[in-house]
């Protein structure tokens, strides 16, 4: 490097070593970190983009941060009863939204008021953050769903009722960016266990652009948000359609606890297990049987993926879906990768038209995969390949969904701590075949339901897309985008 000053040849020493020289004055200031990561250059640049644009921290914008305390066991309360409070754990964060499913949880109101200092209530419009673990950094808005949600310890809640300068929905966009996110895992602490703390979300520098931008990102949301409630609307009327057909749209199982059987039923069914035995299974099993029912084998080709364990996971490769990556409005991005030269086969790919099914943990959910991908999921996951001519896949789809299917997978994975629906007894699930008629039909509504739902992610990720140009080439450039 001849003609070069020592200190120019220094720098350009650096440049080529993942290395950065920091003031000690800066490392003992807030946040006081020692550790290497949290000064990578990568970091570094991020935080010097950031902080170059006009900006203040949602703590001087008047956000504030809350989370729940270590409140005493509340299991014993949880209720499917849907009047009660919803109780916000970090499955309910899907997408950027604050999602209730069929495995959301709902507390009575005493148990709020006998806790007020330890469990802390979320609000609509309020943010809420994972904070720890591998869903750490998960963001999510509440809805209007309720006009109050109970939280978990491991939800860290933003208050937005008193933002000033920015709305809460332009926020959301900007944690729920590649630039949040990064900025989120970041600011973690590093521990065994990465978490972020309350002063993490305060202390977060937050670009401020014009009221026009982020009226637009708010547009975008509420349009979303719209085309969302829409999806669901068109799902629970090809349910309707289903039910009504079988019979069972106002079918309420019995509630007795008590079945006689004879010893040699026992034997057959090779349970000794009295749930097993509920009346309401043989019923809905009699209703079923006024139609074509045939065992799923018979209807779909069932293949058991891998399970290559935990050492295995990667941050790039091959997409790893689990149990938690699928519900039946869809699939939300994996966080998990594996090697694509040791794992992939054309064989375990998702193929059009195939349909996922849950066999563990969250067992009984389907979903239809609706293009060719290449991915891999675990073993948790089954995949099944409609093989009946008179079997349309997005009608089987929503069979597994239903209560038909539902009552079976209860049935046969009760009496174990965790759930788990064994392959044999999958194979055995009865699925009333319909006309084709009504089945085009019901596929008809559900592929609708599919695109409304798909619409709406596109919404959502206009509004992110919106947020991160706007950092990267300036407010002008990201208007012209969303015209």
């Amino acid at each position: 490097m001849i003609g070069l000053s020592n200190d120019e040849v220094f720098d350009k020493l650096l440049e080529r070593l993942e290395c950065s020289i920091v003031d000690c004055s800066r490392i003992v200031s807030e946040p006081f970190r020692l550790d290497a990561e949290y000064y990578s250059k990568r970091n570094i640049l991020l935080e010097e983009l950031i902080k170059s644009t006009k900006g203040r921290t949602i703590g001087e914008l008047d956000g504030i941060a809350d989370c729940s305390a270590f409140y005493p066991s509340i299991t014993g309360y949880y209720s499917n009863d849907k009047t009660l409070i919803p109780f916000i754990r970090v499955n309910e964060i899907q997408k950027g939204l604050v999602v209730l499913t069929d495995d959301t949880v709902f507390l009575p109101e005493k148990v709020l008021s006998d806790n007020p200092t330890t469990i802390s209530v979320a609000y609509p419009g309020d943010i809420v953050i994972a904070k720890g673990g591998n869903t750490l950094a998960k963001v999510g808005l509440v809805t209007e769903e309720y006009d109050k949600f109970a939280t978990c310890r491991d939800v860290i809640i933003l208050r937005t009722g008193k933002l000033k300068s920015i709305n809460r929905y332009y926020l959301w966009s900007f944690l729920h960016s590649r630039y949040g996110q990064e900025l989120l895992w970041r600011s973690a602490s590093q521990t065994g266990q990465p978490h972020i703390t309350l002063p993490t979300i305060t202390n977060m520098h937050i670009p401020e652009f014009s009221t026009k931008l982020q009226k637009k990102v708010e547009e975008l949301y509420v349009n979303s948000v719209e085309k969302k409630r829409q999806a669901e609307e068109k799902y629970r009327e090809a349910e309707k359609i289903l039910l009504n057909e079988l019979g069972i749209a106002t079918w309420k199982p019995k509630n007795e606890q008590i079945s006689v059987r004879s010893y040699n039923e026992i034997l057959r069914a090779e349970r000794f297990d009295a749930e097993f035995f509920q009346p309401k299974y043989d019923e809905i099993i009699s209703i079923l049987s006024k139609f074509d029912c045939r065992p799923l084998i018979r209807i779909a080709d069932i293949m058991k993926s891998i399970e290559p364990g935990s050492a295995a996971y990667q941050d790039e490769g091959v997409p790893f879906y689990r149990v938690s990556d699928i519900s039946k409005e869809g699939l939300k991005d994996p966080d998990i990768f594996l090697d694509e030269k040791k794992y992939y086969t054309e064989d375990l790919s998702f193929k059009k038209d195939m349909i996922l099914l849950s066999k563990d943990g969250s067992i009984g959910i389907a979903y239809k995969v609706e293009k060719d991908m290449k991915a891999l999921s675990s073993g948790a996951l089954l995949h099944l390949t409609v093989k009946a001519k008179d079997v349309i896949p997005d009608y089987l789809t929503l069979v597994l969904n239903s209560m038909v299917v539902q009552l079976q997978a209860e049935r046969d994975s009760g009496g174990s701590i965790i759930q788990h629906w064994r392959p044999e007894e999958i194979e055995k699930v009865i699925i009333p075949v319909i006309d084709i008629s009504v089945q085009k039909n019901i596929a008809k509504v559900v592929k609708q339901s599919y695109e409304l739902s798909s619409q709406s992610n596109d919404l959502l990720n206009q509004a992110i897309n919106a947020v991160e140009v706007a950092i990267d080439e300036g407010e002008h450039k990201a208007l012209a985008l969303l015209k």
